[in-house]
């Protein structure tokens, strides 16, 4: 078993990592010996892992956990970026989040790493055009995390949502990589016009808890969306803005404000 982990380990650094903090996590904490092992260390690949932990997630008196977890060792085999999308989502989690001292943590604890994953699943089935079993991923990923995202959306890699409780995010949104959000935001439309009716957030975004960007509009790269605000206009590059209805009120402050996780408005800034 040593060998096989340590050969992971070469060729996948991020699930490598894992297993090593899930051996001393078991060391540290015998009682969750039990939810460790079956979580992590009785699977050969973040893939199975993710897999076991989403269908025990989604799992209901509809749906069993075994059917769930084909359904995601299926996508995962048949997508792999995915997984690679779930790598990047850890590290970003770990990097951004001061409550994350540990890869495990994500996967294990943290509900707005997991309903990203659930989410990743249900946009797989969507784009196989099996979008009723779309839906009951995002009714139940709603229900077991309070996190609303429409399987329709395009999401992209090295995500962090912080406590994530209460997001809701519409079927024709698109967010970009590297993008950070806090609780209680809102990608929505503004009325009940259809087609295409939702955000557009750039890479490297930051959105503050609470914050609505309602909408078809853009959030350019690497702006900042102040906690509270309601969004209702395009947002160019590299601005923060704040307010109801917000306005502009500086410049971005650094060239990453996802990864910074500045939220203070320094004046002038």
């Amino acid at each position: 078993m040593a060998e096989t982990r340590t050969k992971l380990a070469s060729v996948d650094p991020v699930w490598g990592r894992i297993v090593k903090e899930a051996d001393e996590a078991v060391a540290q904490e015998p009682l969750l010996g039990g939810m460790i092992h079956y979580s992590v260390l009785h699977h050969p690949s973040l893939e199975r892992a993710l897999s076991y932990r989403i269908s025990l997630k989604l799992a209901n008196g509809e749906m069993t956990e075994q059917i769930l977890r084909e359904i995601c060792d299926e996508a995962f085999a048949s997508d792999p970026s995915l997984a690679m999308a779930a790598r990047a989502d850890i590290v970003a989690v770990y990097e951004r989040d001061p409550a994350c001292h540990r890869f495990l943590q994500p996967l294990l604890f943290f509900k707005g790493f997991q309903a990203i994953q659930c989410y990743r699943l249900g946009n797989w089935l969507w784009r196989q055009g099996r979008h009723d079993l779309a839906y009951f991923v995002q009714m139940r990923c709603s229900e077991a995390f309070g996190v609303d995202i429409h399987p329709a959306a395009r999401i992209g890699q090295g995500i962090m949502i912080d406590h994530a409780h209460s997001i809701v995010i519409g079927e024709t949104a698109v967010v970009g990589d590297n993008v950070s959000m806090l609780h209680s935001v809102t990608l929505g439309g503004t009325g009940k016009e259809e087609e295409d009716r939702h955000p557009k957030i750039g890479d490297g975004v930051l959105i503050g808890a609470g914050a609505k960007v309602l909408g078809n509009i853009r959030v350019g790269n690497c702006s900042r969306v102040a906690a509270g605000s309601v969004v209702l206009e395009e947002v160019p590059p590299c601005k923060t803005v704040a307010g109801v209805p917000a306005r502009i009120v500086g410049e971005a402050g650094c060239s990453q404000p996802s990864i910074s996780m500045d939220q203070i408005l320094h004046s002038g800034a």
